[in-house]
């Protein structure tokens, strides 16, 4: 099955333009609602309602189906380190969905980062195990009807982006051979996981 790399393409960069809450995220990687429970926090809010988690993954391969074509796509480090900076640059922070289908208000980014270190990162904090280079956020949720309706009764449990990212194969052939060693070594791990 092929294995594509999404990237950022300079001249046309559009990136991130949403997250979208889901019910099955494509990472498969859930969010943590937080609540004055889990942090301790009551005295200064009853219900913080904000939610953490994962909001892309590098090397995660992401099954993909067009018609009959099968394949998986993948995120580099890079890539995703500058989809989290121009997401924030580009003043997206309060663009969200619902299933990547229904636009939705009183969702906001409120925290961006980018793992560096598995044990010592706030991820680790609060249960989640994702590998370093992730881009984690949280999302503050001041929507009512998604927080009981969809939230509370766990009917979304992670994120998902909404994007424009170019083919890393539809890039010229220079552009390709230049990074063909470092490519090469990140492919055979990918599918060494995929055969796993």
């Amino acid at each position: 099955m092929k294995l594509i790399e999404l990237i950022l393409d300079d001249d046309e960069a559009i990136g991130v333009e949403a997250i979208s809450v889901v019910e099955n995220p494509a990472i498969e990687s859930d969010f943590i609602a937080l609540q004055n429970q889990e942090i301790k926090l009551a005295e200064i809010d009853k219900e913080k309602r904000l939610l953490m988690g994962a909001l892309l993954i590098p090397k995660k391969p992401i099954y993909r189906k067009s018609g009959e074509d099968e394949y998986y796509i993948f995120f580099s480090e890079k890539t995703v380190q500058k989809a989290s900076q121009m997401y924030l640059q580009n003043g997206n922070q309060s663009n969200s969905t619902l299933e990547h289908d229904a636009e939705l208000q009183g969702l906001t980014l409120v925290e961006s980062w980018i793992v560096e270190d598995k044990d010592k990162d706030k991820s680790a904090l609060y249960g989640l195990d994702v590998p370093v280079g992730t881009w984690m956020g949280s999302v503050k949720v001041e929507n009512e009807d998604l927080w009981n309706d969809y939230v509370k009764t766990g009917k979304v449990k992670g994120f998902s982006i909404e994007g424009y990212f170019a083919d890393k194969l539809e890039r010229p052939k220079e552009e390709i051979e230049e990074n063909l060693s470092e490519d090469d070594k990140l492919i055979d791990e990918l599918k060494k996981i995929l055969s796993e």
